[in-house]
């Protein structure tokens, strides 16, 4: 299945764009889904008809959803109580009641991610576009699945869950108690759920959707998100250049500065950015959401992944190449931890593990250039298998 993202600032319409996506998709006879988790019901509002925490049929071929966050933050807060009432107990511990459960910062963003999962899991639908939070907030939730998997393994390794049957023993020894099993339970379920994630994530049809007005504030917030979707190496499939203002609406006054701003930003996105029109009011029904003429989905799959270039035969070296559009030299970080790297570039941070090959080499030097960082790493002779 085929999953289109979209983003962009805080007010820029990318919610009305994720629905006129969704909506031209399915007449073009795509099953699409169109998911949100936005707690006032803006999606139901551009769609014309209000979206809840079930899926509503909207069109032929198009279904909307909004998953409910306070509902799983309740179940998920009565399973924890269940699971860990032992030492609730212990503790004097009083329980929670679920009618007085409000959802806690980032419950939204949870929901989103299961919800993501699921629908890509299902199988119901060919296309699935996903109205995310705004730029900045975006690029948090989907580094989660990988920062969060992690912390899990730092935490509880696997070989440590592997002894499972030890730990009564390792417990009486250490004179002090040992994790209990459903921390190990609760911690694998946790894994394999993120593992989804990340696997809709990492997919070569996963494509990005930025959306923007085109002006100065515009022109920043896609410059960095670009380099923040980078970093996780999510593909842009389009910049969708929202609330175009026709060249008509310039009359000499304010209109004219708007006009000429965005004009001069349109020129440096180039043929990056699609325009879409300024409707003269707020989008509401499907007839608003035809008019704004956004791009088509396009088909054709992404390249998965940072490719290493073997280069042994001519420099000796092996170059990991890892596109950074809009990375500036001075604002760029790398520290070889073990097997990971830590990349830091502008505001955004990875920790990524090296490639297998690249493990056994030593970090010879980096270049930024055209928009790519490439590393150069060394076969470390101590590592590295010797030639006969």
């Amino acid at each position: 299945m085929r999953t289109i993202l979209i983003t962009g600032p805080g007010g820029s319409g990318r919610t009305t764009v994720a629905a006129a996506t969704a909506l031209a998709a399915a007449r073009e006879g795509t099953r699409t889904l169109v998911l949100s988790t936005d707690r006032t019901d803006t999606l139901g509002a551009a769609l014309g008809m209000r979206t809840g925490a079930e899926p509503v049929r909207v069109a032929e071929g198009l279904s909307a959803w909004r998953p409910d966050a306070t509902a799983g933050f309740r179940d998920d807060l009565a399973g924890f109580q269940e699971r860990a009432s032992t030492v609730l107990d212990l503790l004097g511990a009083s329980r929670l009641d679920p009618e007085e459960v409000t959802p806690l910062p980032g419950a939204e963003e949870l929901t989103l991610l299961r919800a993501l999962r699921d629908a890509a899991l299902a199988e119901a639908h060919d296309l699935l576009v996903v109205d995310l939070p705004p730029t900045a907030e975006a690029l948090a939730l989907l580094a989660l699945p990988e920062e969060l998997r992690r912390y899990l393994r730092r935490l509880l390794p696997p070989e440590r869950q592997a002894a499972r049957a030890l730990r009564p023993v390792l417990g009486r020894l250490a004179g002090v108690p040992m994790p209990a099993e459903w921390l190990y339970e609760t911690t694998a379920r946790w894994d394999v759920e993120l593992a989804a994630v990340e696997a809709v994530l990492a997919d070569r049809d996963t494509v990005v959707r930025l959306v923007a007005e085109p002006g100065p504030a515009g022109a920043d917030a896609v410059r960095d998100a670009r380099l923040g979707l980078a970093l996780r190496a999510l593909p842009v499939e389009s910049l969708v250049a929202n609330r175009v203002l026709p060249e008509t609406a310039a009359d000499g006054g304010w209109a004219d500065r708007l006009v000429t701003q965005q004009r001069k930003v349109l020129g440096e996105w180039g043929a990056a950015a699609r325009p879409v029109a300024h409707l003269g009011h707020d989008p509401r029904g499907a007839d608003d959401l035809t008019a704004l003429a956004v791009p088509g989905v396009n088909t054709a799959t992404s390249p998965v992944g940072w490719p290493v270039a073997d280069r042994l035969a001519q420099d000796g070296v092996f170059v990991w190449e890892i596109p950074l559009p809009g990375a500036i030299r001075d604002e760029l970080d790398l520290v070889r931890r073990g097997d990971e790297l830590v990349l830091t570039a502008g505001p955004f941070r990875r920790i990524v593990p090296l490639p297998s090959a690249l493990r056994r080499c030593t970090v010879d030097g980096a270049a930024l250039r055209d928009g790519g960082l490439g590393i150069r790493f060394a076969p470390d002779p101590g590592l590295w298998p010797q030639a006969r």
